[in-house]
Formats: structure tokens, sequence, C-alpha cells
């Protein structure tokens, strides 16, 4: 059951990430999951964004196909976790003026939960028995992060839950029309978000409360943002196709983290 959690956690994050560099490609551009709005900046840019998608594309292949998986991993953790706190922070500090809005950080947390979430893949390659004799310094320092990967992603987790009950009426509008209760299912999802947060961080009942928040997410991917998606696909720049990938990666996430998760040996210990 552990590896299937594991090996299926890994795919869908995989994919997720695949698409993101899809996404890359198609636009010639960087998104706010990836970079701030602040990028133009940026020399040559959408050579760089073709870059970005390619090593997406490559990170995707390595962990499906389990062939370095684990330093790629690393690397791609070590990326957008720079990228968080060199420039997301600033970027949201200096010159978002709301920043003090935790609704405005919202593209920082996914940036934030995206590079846990690669480290608690480079800790699932660990688990399963990958071999690995890292030579560089700067590797065996990334190595130290994995144990850090679950609660990056937990932040995130707790984060929107403390949204849905700040923008309760905003988020609402989210929930598909055909469902009732709206206000209900947006409490409801607060309360999950920020427990399964909680859960993972202080390693209680890691394994259930994981694999249910995994299937939680994987069910909105489903019925809430495939709908958006494929209803408005280049809004906002593909937002909420942007949006789509994200809600699958940390689907992604969650299974690894359930999978990985044992009384003995965890990668969020």
């Amino acid at each position: 059951m552990r590896e299937k959690l594991i090996l299926t956690g890994r795919i869908v994050f995989a994919i997720a990430i695949a698409g993101v560099g899809f996404q890359q490609f198609y636009d010639a551009d960087f998104h706010p999951m990836i970079l701030p709005p602040l990028h133009e900046w940026i020399p040559f840019k959408a050579f760089w964004a073709y870059v970005t998608g390619i090593a997406f594309f490559v990170f995707a292949g390595c962990v499906v196909f389990q062939k370095k998986g684990r330093t790629a991993s690393l690397i791609l953790g070590g990326v957008l976790l720079a990228i968080f706190c060199l420039y997301y922070i600033p970027y949201e500090i200096i010159v978002d003026p709301y920043y003090k809005h935790l609704g405005s950080w919202g593209n920082a947390e996914k940036e934030l939960a995206l590079a846990g979430g690669v480290f608690v893949i480079a800790g699932s390659f660990a688990i399963q028995g990958e071999k690995v004799h890292n030579k560089f310094s700067w590797l065996r320092t990334l190595e130290k992060l994995i144990s850090l990967g679950g609660i990056f992603f937990s932040i995130t987790m707790i984060s929107f839950g403390v949204d849905h009950l700040l923008y309760t009426e905003g988020i609402s509008t989210l929930v598909p029309s055909w469902i009732p209760g709206k206000i209900f299912w947006t409490y409801f999802a607060a309360v999950a978000l920020i427990g399964s947060g909680i859960s993972i961080v202080f390693k209680i009942w890691v394994k259930i409360i994981a694999t249910l928040l995994g299937t939680m997410i994987f069910l909105w991917f489903i019925f809430l943002h495939i709908p958006r998606a494929v209803e408005m696909p280049f809004a906002e720049t593909g937002n909420e196709v942007t949006s789509a990938f994200s809600a699958l990666a940390f689907s992604g996430i969650a299974f690894v983290i359930a999978g990985c998760h044992s009384k003995t040996k965890s990668i969020i210990s």
C-alpha cells in the first residue's frame, strides 16, 4: 500500500509539473506560480521560459522513470525555494501594496508548497532504497532540507485554510453551482486544510490524514478546477489552467507524504 501511494503521488506530481512546463512553452512566459509578475526585466525572457519548461519536463521524466529522481528533486526543490526566499518574499513586501493581506501571498505560498513537495519527492526515493552518492557539497546541503519538505507544504495548506475563513464569500463562489451548501463546504475545506497541515507538522495520524487530504484535493481538481480551466483556459494568462495543475501537484504531494510515513521512519521527521 505504501509503495502504491508513493508511486501514485510521484506520477500525479510529475504530470502536474510537466503541465506547468508545457504552459511555459505555450506562452513563452513565466506564470505567477513560478515567478512574481515583476519579471519583465529578465533579458531573453522567452528563452528562459523555454529552458524552465524543459527543466520541468526533465524533472518529470526522472521522477516517473525513477532515473536520478532524488538528485533531480533536490536541484528543483533548491531552485524553487531560492525563488521563494530571494524573489517572492522581497516582491511581496516591497512591491505588492497589499502584502499585509494574506490572500495576496497565494502564488508565493504555492511556490513554497511546490518546493516542499519536491523535497518530499526526493525523500521518497531515499525510502524506496535509491542509492545516491552526492559528490557536491551543495547537494549535501539540500539533503538537509528533505525533512522540512512536509512542513513547507503544510504551511501553505494551513494558510489556504485560513484564507477560506477570511475570504469565505469569495471562495464559496468557486464551488460548482450544482453543489448545495457552498458556505458549508468552504468552511469544511478550511477546517480540513488547517487540520491536515497541523497533522503533518506534528506527525498526528499522518498516513490517514495525508491520504484524505490528497483525495480531497484530487476531487477538487476533477470537479472544480478542470471545469474552470476548460471554461476559461486563457483568462489571466492561463491562471485557471495553472491552478488546476497546482491542485494536481498538491494532491500528489499529499499521497507521497502518506506513503512515506510509518511508525519507524518518515521523510517529515
